[in-house]
């Protein structure tokens, strides 16, 4: 069976993007059949012990009692009622969560989570991330940017590189690092690497207003419109480059963009863990199972880094329903919101995902033909056709044989090119 593709554009046609971006955001709630959901970005998924504290007690007397991690490490509250959006801003003012209101919609930074602790990689790209975040907040023009402009951050070992950045950094031995802009590539010394990054966002604001399409991502930038890098290269530019001291900086050819499988669930280096949250979302009493810890990083894969714990925390952390083995079921399964939270949903996905049977590939439970929600790489997907019906890659199949069909699609030879 071919993979599920995600509905595209028609081939050629650039996209008009004729309104303003609607992304939800903390101070900007979006109303869903559950209640009102807050989407709060967390650079790098980096939150504090006190910081996790506050979003469990947010979660419990403002939402639904869960919060879910996306797949950019963020962090959503569902079930919010209207009138606490003032009650809500000002819990995640206090915490150090919103440091800049007019820009808390555009800090979309994914960074490699396991940096810095496994001895892997060949920098700890999650000191970039905090320095981009900082340089972002600073830029009053950057507050331009939408809410789906996406900086990823790799450390070299190719975990996160492939989850469509519109700007990537990917470091390279020897204190490089590669960026790249849609089919541009550059090499900028290390530590310039945040300041290249904002400001190769600040060429795709250019390129977007000289284009006149609204295009919220550089790759919705029609032909002939690409963000000019060249104020990058030189002496006086952010990067650095031209300096007698980097004599092989610059423009450079676009190589491949490393691979990884996605991080295991399971010990970390010397005193970390990694978690996945079961279908993305945590409970109340689960986000405080994290604790304590140095720090909490959430993963694009809808899981969580414990920084500072011991590995024989594993079990106490699996008694609570996480996933810590990367032979458990619910690895690689994730679903959209569904029925009842959202109108567009034919099927209680989530309930089925719940069910799903344990196989190599990544499976997306998808309640219409959106496919919100779905992985980057190689997956599987289910699209709900109606309450009890299922589209698996393409053929129908009813619920009462979703299971086998699943097992079926999920087996390593079903599949053999990645879908975007």
């Amino acid at each position: 069976m071919p993979p599920t593709p995600p509905p595209t554009p028609d081939p050629g046609e650039p996209r008009i993007r004729d309104r303003g971006d609607a992304c939800p955001g903390a101070l900007r709630l979006h109303s869903a059949d559950d209640g009102r959901l807050a989407r709060l970005r967390l650079p790098a998924g980096r939150l504090t012990s006190r910081q996790v504290e506050v979003l469990a007690a947010a979660a419990e007397s403002l939402g639904d009692g869960r919060l879910s991690v996306t797949s950019r490490g963020n962090a959503e509250l569902r079930g919010l009622a209207d009138d606490c959006g003032a009650e809500l801003a000002a819990l995640l003012s206090g915490a150090g969560l919103l440091p800049s209101p007019a820009h808390e919609r555009v800090r979309n930074i994914v960074a490699s989570p396991a940096a810095g602790l496994d001895g892997l990689g060949a920098a700890d790209v999650q000191l970039w991330a905090r320095a981009l975040d900082d340089l972002l907040c600073s830029a009053p023009w950057a507050a331009a940017l939408s809410g789906r402009f996406l900086f990823v951050l790799d450390d070299g070992r190719g975990d996160v590189a492939g989850l469509g950045g519109d700007v990537t950094l990917v470091a390279e031995e020897g204190g490089t690092a590669l960026l790249r802009v849609g089919s541009q590539c550059l090499r900028v010394r290390a530590a310039d690497a945040p300041a290249a990054a904002l400001a190769a966002a600040r060429a795709f604001l250019t390129a977007a207003e000289t284009a006149g399409t609204g295009a919220w991502r550089v790759r919705e930038l029609p032909e002939g419109h690409h963000p000019d890098l060249g104020g990058l290269v030189g002496p006086g530019g952010p990067t650095g480059l031209g300096d007698p001291g980097h004599p092989g900086a610059g423009p450079v050819p676009v190589p491949p963009l490393p691979q990884a499988p996605p991080l295991a669930p399971g010990p970390l280096g010397v005193r970390a863990l990694h978690v996945l949250a079961p279908l993305g979302r945590l409970t109340a009493a689960q986000l405080r199972a994290l604790l304590p810890a140095d720090e909490i990083r959430f993963t694009p894969w809808r899981g969580a880094v414990v920084v500072g714990a011991d590995h024989d925390r594993l079990p106490g952390l699996a008694a609570h329903g996480l996933i810590t083995r990367p032979d458990a079921p619910g690895v690689g399964v994730t679903a959209c919101t569904g029925l009842p939270g959202c109108a567009k949903s034919l099927a209680d996905v989530r309930a089925d995902a719940a069910r799903a049977p344990a196989g190599l590939l990544a499976f997306h439970y998808s309640g219409c033909e959106r496919r919100c929600g779905h992985p980057h790489g190689v997956w599987a997907g289910a699209v709900a056709t109606g309450a009890d019906t299922y589209l698996v890659d393409g053929v129908p199949v009813p619920r009462t044989s979703l299971a086998e069909a699943v097992a079926a699609a999920r087996a390593p030879s079903a599949h053999t090119t990645p879908t975007r």
